[in-house]
């Protein structure tokens, strides 16, 4: 599998659809897959789906509902903004093992489709600290992957260090700024038609906020 195709973990946020297009740029066959997890911002499927049919990229959406039940993202009646109810040192969108799962069906599907490397968007610089983002889970888990399937995967995280602000900044350097603004959904609580400067959202939810904080600081510059 040591080849330069790669598969990306396209939620339809902004980060994903920031991270298809530098896969782009950077690998010679691009696909990409998504996943159904009951998510409340189900919506964000849809830019996915319509942002890889633009590029003209194949793309799988794997269902897997059922299997996240203690989150706000799925409980539609938590509150977003609260703390996680299981460890309060954590936000309520906090998704225990979103990642693990996500990254090991991804190990599966790039395997069977000959793809040697995989993107996703994770960030450790957010301000959520989710432990799933962080760049020795990465690591760990692209050991375990690549033992799973007896040969080398390598996981690229080209958002991991970076601000909000900085990934505004590479969406402009990849010419993709415009098609993050329009085509990528972000808000936890689904709202896409309330439409802001930074894109579709309620601009109160935790990563409204975010993103809107991002997008303003990269504006000043």
């Amino acid at each position: 599998m040591k080849n330069n195709n790669a598969l990306v973990l396209l939620s339809g946020g902004q980060d994903s659809v920031t991270c298809l297009y530098w896969a782009l740029k950077n690998f010679d066959e691009v696909q990409a897959i998504s996943f159904n997890y009951g998510q409340k911002h189900k919506v964000e499927l849809e830019l996915a789906k319509k942002v890889c049919e633009t590029l003209l990229i194949p793309h799988h959406i794997f269902d897997v509902t059922g299997i996240f039940l203690n989150s706000a993202l799925v409980n539609h009646d938590e509150n977003i903004s609260g703390p996680h109810h299981i460890n309060k040192d954590l936000p309520a969108s906090f998704t225990a093992g979103r990642n693990a799962v996500f990254l090991s069906i991804a190990g599966g599907y790039a395997y069977d489709n000959n793809l040697g490397n995989i993107v996703t968007g994770v960030c450790q610089t957010d301000y959520s600290g989710y432990p799933d983002c962080r760049k020795r889970f990465v690591d760990a888990i692209q050991v375990a992957i690549s033992l799973a399937v007896d040969s080398d995967v390598e996981i690229h995280t080209p958002l991991m260090y970076l601000t909000k602000k900085e990934t505004w900044e590479l969406a402009e350097k990849l010419d993709c700024l415009q098609d993050v603004i329009e085509n990528s959904h972000t808000c936890y609580n689904g709202d896409h038609s309330t439409f802001n400067e930074w894109g579709y959202g309620c601009g109160e939810c935790p990563a409204c906020l975010l993103r809107k904080r991002g997008y303003e600081e990269f504006k000043q510059k």
